[in-house]
């Protein structure tokens, strides 16, 4: 090939400007199109349509509308990728001259390579999608297919149609990507108890594009069970996986239509190179956030790190444990691909060829070519994107840890060695930080009140911020609280003694201090006890301020009087949790270790309470665990009276045993330092007090003097953030100790 006598930023924007032709050129109507009534609409046109039609209460055309919107979404991706793959091939005859080709007949046959392709995509997407079809859609649009709330709207429109088995599917499809939705777990158990809804209702039916999460945790599992052989497989088949989802995503980006730079809010871009180059470089940011895509589970907004590295390292491992070892040295050449220079690997793969002795042609095993691929396409991407940073004001997020230096420039490097070490340290704290609590407590103070002792500290509890306070309440006041309970708490917030919305062999019931108060004005409780309610959150409050010597005042943020009762003849072969392990004001991933403090965690809390009103009933114990979610490192039995109190982060993963007979009745609390998440339902209740002429114990204004604090975030995910403010989806903040 001749070589170009232009400057490289011209020669680049030049081969930018071929690939922004080839990108755009697939907009479009094309010649001799069909019937316009064919061909697919703006699927987000469709939604919007039958959410109108859902406010409206037109079930029927919103549960069309909506459904349609879905399909056609889904037929827009599939039309895409066969006319991708169709034009694969178009003008192959030029690009073969590419090779031979001198001065500018290399710039004609790749222009007519260029033309040939794009006009095969051009009229292949135009026989099957309207002009307006092709569009891009708003980033509400993503936001809202993205967490699945089509779904959401779906399963209420089923439900009014009578249409069970489909609203049964609607709901465990938009529970699979927003599991700390209570009311659409309590709406799973329910349809699972009414007549004619079967366990086929019960699939995820976005699994197609999910399919290598199903195979991620498949492999965990077996791993966890020590079966190496099947463990090997599962990775095997995620590995694949992931790589198809990937390479899906990229033929989504290579032809779907994409927004001008002025249209994207980069401002304006002049000169016809300038602006092809963003574009085209608009398109290869677009590939390379498939990585973070394809790596962020249903309903997360932050991707796991190093997705692909990962399952090799655990693949390597699984494929040496189950006696592959051929097979653990081609794993591991491709782990090496990506991290070069690691020890561990490095170390491992010696140990491996120890292990196989003379049979050097499995030693000489290269590593998979697929992988070989991914990562010199990815170099090579990466390459022109940080020169569209360096010299065309590009912005671009990596999305790999693995990035080796060299492909940054130097100019760029110093911004981009700090933003490395950022994540490299959030990804160790969950390793090697984990006992380390930054939430500003510190165990130890004084106990503020007679008769109050403490029964375990953070020596007994094996780990940092966790009491046990014994003397809390009194009998009388345990009894009160439980005939308070007995006689409210099953018409308390609307759970009416239904199954637990944590697992099916329990029944759950709650009450709020608003609930008890407004139950006791209507006769129904009596007026003392619904105030005794209030008090005990403050007295919780004023124990566990003063012991964590907590530098700014506490706001309680919510309180909930909790009862669990075992389901006769449903607890043989119980298996499971009253309440699954997990993490107050964080999103808990135990296979990494890492603890996401982004919605839809509560990440407003700073510190967790549980006051147990009785003992007669068996399990329901609190326990805790490291971030794996299987160590277990205390456990606390409950009794009357008895104070658990603990910080809300990562430190202090936690769960509750199953309760298999009796009734477990406690007060679950929640505080917090930043007086914007105050329980503003407590609020009301002492204004209504107050209103009464009663006083109530209150001092969270006196005290408070505190500021807040500021939730940190993976830097990956700032545009999600900005995009989900305020969308929060998570009705209520019932998930209780």
């Amino acid at each position: 090939m001749a070589q170009l006598s232009l400057p490289l930023s011209v020669y680049v924007a030049f081969h930018l400007v071929l690939r922004a032709s080839l990108h755009v050129a697939a907009v479009g109507p094309a010649a001799g199109s069909p019937n316009p009534l064919a061909l697919l609409q703006p699927y987000d046109r469709m939604y919007y349509s039958g959410v109108r039609a859902y406010f409206g209460g037109e079930w029927a055309k919103a549960a069309e509308l909506l459904e349609k919107s879905i399909l056609t979404k889904q037929s827009l991706h599939r039309v895409r990728r066969q006319c991708h793959d169709e034009c694969e091939a178009a003008g192959t005859q030029g690009l073969s001259n590419l090779d031979s080709a001198e001065g500018s007949l290399w710039d004609l046959w790749t222009l007519d390579w260029v033309q040939q392709r794009a006009e095969c995509l051009r009229f292949c997407v135009g026989r099957s999608v309207s002009p307006a079809g092709q569009l891009p859609v708003s980033s509400d649009i993503e936001y809202e297919f993205g967490t699945r709330n089509p779904y959401n709207y779906l399963q209420v429109t089923y439900y009014k149609l009578e249409k069970l088995q489909k609203a049964a599917s609607a709901a465990h499809t938009y529970f699979v990507a927003n599991p700390s939705h209570l009311e659409m777990r309590n709406n799973i158990e329910k349809y699972r108890r009414m007549e004619g809804v079967t366990e086929e209702a019960f699939q995820d039916r976005e699994i197609e594009n999910e399919k290598h999460w199903d195979l991620y945790d498949a492999a965990v599992q077996y791993e966890a069970s020590s079966d190496w052989r099947q463990a090997s497989e599962k990775w095997k088949a995620c590995v694949n996986e992931t790589l198809r989802q990937t390479e899906e995503c990229r033929v989504q980006c290579e032809v779907a239509s994409q927004l001008l730079p002025e249209d994207r809010g980069v401002g304006s871009v002049d000169g016809v190179f300038q602006k092809a180059a963003a574009l085209s470089l608009s398109l290869l940011s677009c590939r390379q956030f498939c990585v973070t895509q394809v790596a962020t589970r249903p309903g997360r907004i932050s991707a796991q790190e190093d997705y692909l590295p990962i399952q090799l390292e655990h693949l390597h491992i699984a494929q040496f444990k189950a006696g592959d070892i051929s097979g653990a040295v081609q794993t591991l050449r491709s782990l090496l691909l990506f991290y070069p220079s690691d020890k561990d690997s490095l170390n491992n793969l010696q140990l491996y060829y120890e292990t196989l002795g003379g049979d050097t042609e499995s030693q000489g095993t290269p590593p998979a070519q697929e992988i070989v691929r991914y990562v010199s396409r990815s170099l090579q991407e990466k390459k022109l994107l940080y020169f569209g940073m360096e010299n065309f004001d590009l912005s671009f997020t990596d999305p790999d840890l693995w990035t080796p230096e060299d492909v940054v420039p130097e100019s760029l490097r110093a911004a981009w060695r700090v933003e490395k070490e950022k994540i490299n340290e959030k990804i160790n704290k969950g390793d090697q930080e984990e006992e380390v609590d930054d939430s500003g407590f510190f165990a130890g103070g004084s106990v503020p009140r007679k008769g109050v002792t403490i029964t375990m500290d953070d020596l007994i509890l094996n780990g940092t911020n966790r009491v046990a306070l014994d003397g809390v309440m009194t009998e009388k006041e345990c009894d009160r609280i439980l005939q308070l309970a007995a006689a409210a708490a099953s018409v308390g917030d609307g759970y009416r003694g239904r199954r637990s919305p944590h697992t099916p062999h329990e029944t759950f019931e709650g009450l709020t201090v608003l609930r008890a108060l407004k139950l006791a004005q209507e006769g129904l409780v009596n007026q003392s006890d619904a105030r005794l309610l209030h008090e005990l959150g403050e007295r919780a409050r004023d124990l566990l301020h003063s012991y964590f010597r907590s530098p700014s005042g506490l706001f309680v943020s919510f309180t909930h009087l909790v009862c669990r009762s075992a389901i006769a003849g449903h607890q043989e072969g119980r298996l499971d949790l009253s309440h699954p392990v997990h993490v107050d004001n964080c999103l808990l991933e135990p296979e990494t270790k890492q603890c996401w403090k982004e919605p839809p965690a509560f990440i407003h809390r700073d510190l967790s309470a549980i006051l147990y009103l009785n003992d007669n009933f068996d399990g329901g114990e609190l326990f805790f665990t490291n971030r794996d979610a299987k160590t277990v490192t205390a456990q606390v039995k409950p009794s009357c009276g008895r104070l658990v109190g603990f910080s809300s982060g990562p430190v202090n993963p936690h769960g509750v045993t199953a309760v298999t007979s009796g009734r477990r009745c406690s007060l679950a609390l929640w505080f917090t330092k930043e007086k914007l998440y105050r329980d503003m339902e407590r609020e009301e209740a002492e204004a209504l007090w107050a209103a009464n002429g009663q006083s109530v114990v209150k001092k969270d204004e006196e005290e408070a003097k505190g500021g807040s604090t500021t939730a940190t975030r993976n830097a990956r995910s700032q545009s999600s953030n900005e995009r989900s403010r305020g969308r929060g989806r998570v009705t209520g903040a019932k998930d209780e100790l």
